[in-house]
């Protein structure tokens, strides 16, 4: 049996149609049913006319009050439609797969709870999350007056933070390694004692938040926005002995896209002040275990969750023997090393066209 199901229709539009017999209330889905959970998922049109009222949504049907008229045409539209599900196997598949070939009598495992299947599944997505598939999610935002911008729920690590042009271009905007978020900002008095309320330090506002709100970007790379400037002798001995100049400036410094921290502490971006308005990219990487529709797993990598599972059981187990274990402890590096450079995607046309002109060797 083949692994597609349902039609063109259902893949490519999203939907699926009905021709009604007047008597007929209840219109059953047969293939994208799993991506709806209450009628707020779905459109409903009758001759070609949005329907709001007069039906609800009882899996896995679409079921009118009254009957629609003989020779009605029913189209049912999943709002939130996503494409290429044909290259991942769901969690669920993977957890059914490896009871199959690795448990059961005569095989290496002879028994397991099914829980310790699941857990040593998530635990897989979650490394390869990590390291070998690391699909990106990119959120965009806008900074707003304070300057902040929480971390996306399932944020686990960022990879690049960038904000928009007018022309959609993306420009990096480099970590602040210079500054830091206190997570806390202890009130003192005029003589620097610490300030008590209760057996409890007193806390204020942060001044380090408050400058770096403040920071603007050209204290720090030294760009001079007077090209008159270039010719003044005061100028030109400042560069060589004050701080802050171009005289002895980090390139991660020298450029005017600004800058962000994290307070790892409250979950949030903070930016510098040049900031403010813009609409920014977040990239980041998820564990994949953020909703039902992460847990699953890329194809070129399925034979490498298996060998995992495989060696994260048999680890546990006192009866195996060890040199079975470090049987499978090799296995799984060599599955998830194939899984890595499958998913690396490399394409030979892509690399010729990004080095063609550029002198430079690769090495064999």
């Amino acid at each position: 049996m083949g692994l597609l199901e349902g039609n063109d229709q259902l893949y490519y539009a999203g939907s699926q149609q009905f021709v009604a017999d007047g008597v007929r209330t209840s219109f059953t889905i047969d293939n994208f049913v799993s991506s709806i959970s209450t009628g707020n998922d779905i459109y409903v049109y009758v001759n070609n006319y949005l329907v709001d009222t007069g039906w609800i949504w009882q899996t896995p049907s679409v079921v009118f009050s009254v009957a629609p008229e003989v020779n009605s045409n029913i189209l049912v539209v999943l709002k939130n439609h996503s494409y290429g599900g044909y290259r991942y196997t769901s969690l669920s598949e993977i957890v059914n797969n490896f009871i199959v070939a690795y448990i059961g009598d005569g095989k290496l495992v002879s028994r397991a709870n099914r829980r310790d299947v699941v857990f040593h599944a998530k635990r897989a997505i979650q490394e390869f999350s990590y390291d070998i598939s690391r699909v990106e999610k990119i959120q965009e935002v806008e900074v707003g007056a304070s300057l902040t911008i929480p971390m996306p729920r399932d944020y686990v690590n960022y990879v690049a933070l960038s904000y928009v042009d007018q022309y959609g271009i993306e420009h990096p905007i480099p970590l602040g390694r210079i500054s830091s978020k206190p997570s806390q900002a202890i009130a003192q008095d005029n003589d620097g004692n610490y300030m008590f309320s209760n057996n409890n330090l007193d806390e204020t506002s942060s001044i380090t938040d408050q400058r770096f709100d403040n920071l603007d970007g050209d204290d720090i790379s030294g760009i001079q926005n007077s090209y008159n400037q270039v010719y003044d002798a005061d100028f030109a001995s400042e560069m060589l002995i004050e701080p802050g100049k171009r005289y002895g400036g980090e390139p991660e410094l020298m450029n005017k896209n600004g800058m962000f921290i994290i307070d790892e502490a409250n979950g949030t971006f903070n930016f510098s002040s040049n900031l403010a308005g813009r609409i920014i990219t977040i990239k980041y990487i998820s564990d994949g275990l953020g909703t039902d529709d992460e847990m699953k797993v890329h194809k070129l990598a399925e034979e490498a969750i298996y060998k995992y599972i495989a060696h994260a059981i048999l680890s546990t187990l006192s009866y195996i023997p060890e040199y079975v274990v470090n049987r499978f402890k090799r296995e799984r590096r060599a599955a998830m090393r194939n899984a890595k450079l499958r998913l690396y995607n490399l394409k030979m046309s892509e690399m010729t066209n990004v080095m063609r002109g550029k002198s430079k060797h690769i090495k064999h």
